[in-house]
């Protein structure tokens, strides 16, 4: 049995395996420019993140119904399940469903289909985070958090993601405030190819609570003791890090240092079908290649429940935390 976990930092559209975007392509009449599964699989490498992101995209056309959302969530449900995910808070991109002609409730009442009863067939429990393209208009952005006012019983927070040089937090101080406003969680990414001044910027303009990847924190020493002092989470995602480039290999991650500095650093997949591995992968290769003990083992995993937005059900949390500390390693 896997070690307990939660998964913090997780595209729900980069769980698209190439064997379920065929399915959905015949399922919908969709023509894919790839002669079969394996030549899919062979258009995953790349080179970095603006070659990934075109990739990603291009396959969200086979999404088109509240099935296949459903499908689609529940494919993940089944494979984090089984890598010891007791806990998983999901992204979603509406901006890139809405530009295609899908509208806000085929995908939340689709997504809603797995997530809703994930806890009876996958003994995770769930969240759902809206993120806003940052690539995209700030007006896009609160168009975008209006269209989901009325689901926002299903939303737990906002997020901010795709291609983040030029594209600064700041650009977003509106849509963050107006979702403040309407009592949902915020965070974004910050710190994977931009500088540490975006984390910075995205924790006091934002008011993020929870820093996607972070990674280049590392430069800025005051920064990481305000990050420290602070308690602010760090969603960190090794492998998907070494594809996209923004570390050489695996072996030159910082997680080690990170932890060394008292960061509060958890271990997630981000874009796994895309990136080579879900939680439970991310986790045995950090410890395969960067020697991590039972006990960092045993930390990454207890940070992610206590970085979790589970202020809601604190027995929950507590529950999750026992069953960390209660893990025996094989």
């Amino acid at each position: 049995m896997p070690l307990p976990k939660a998964e913090l930092h997780l595209h729900i559209e980069g769980t698209l395996e190439p064997e379920l975007a065929f399915e959905l392509a015949a399922r919908n009449g969709v023509e894919l420019p790839y002669a079969d599964t394996d030549a899919l699989r062979e258009a995953y490498r790349f080179e970095d993140l603006q070659s990934f992101l075109n990739l990603y995209y291009e396959l969200m056309a086979v999404l088109r119904t509240e099935r296949d959302f459903a499908d689609l969530a529940d494919a993940y449900l089944a494979r984090a399940a089984a890598q010891g995910v007791r806990h998983a808070e999901i992204f979603f991109d509406p901006q890139a469903h809405l530009a295609r002609g899908v509208d806000m409730g085929t995908v939340v009442e689709g997504l809603w289909r797995a997530l809703g009863r994930s806890e009876e067939r996958h003994g995770v429990s769930t969240r759902l985070i809206m993120c806003f393209l940052r690539d995209e208009s700030a007006e896009s952005a609160l168009a975008t958090l209006d269209a989901a006012r009325p689901y926002l019983d299903r939303i737990t927070g906002v997020g901010l993601d795709s291609a983040e040089v030029g594209h600064p937090p700041v650009k977003f101080r509106e849509v963050y405030e107006a979702a403040a406003a309407l009592g949902l969680r915020r965070v974004a990414h910050a710190g994977e190819e931009g500088p540490p001044a975006y984390i910075t910027e995205a924790l006091d303009v934002l008011g993020i609570e929870r820093v996607d990847h972070g990674l280049r924190c590392v430069e800025d020493p005051a920064l990481v003791d305000r990050l420290v002092r602070e308690r602010i989470p760090l969603a960190l995602c090794p492998l998907s890090n070494v594809r996209l480039r923004t570390v050489d290999t695996l072996a030159d991650h910082p997680l080690p240092a990170m932890l060394d500095a008292g960061l509060l650093c958890t271990v997630n997949s981000d874009d796994p079908a895309y990136f080579g591995g879900y939680a439970g992968d991310n986790f045995d290769a950090v410890q395969r290649t960067l020697g991590l003990t039972e006990d960092r083992l045993r930390a990454l995993a207890r940070n992610s429940f206590l970085a979790a937005f589970l202020e809601d059900d604190e027995p929950r949390r507590e529950r999750y935390l026992a069953e960390v500390e209660a893990y025996e390693f094989p």
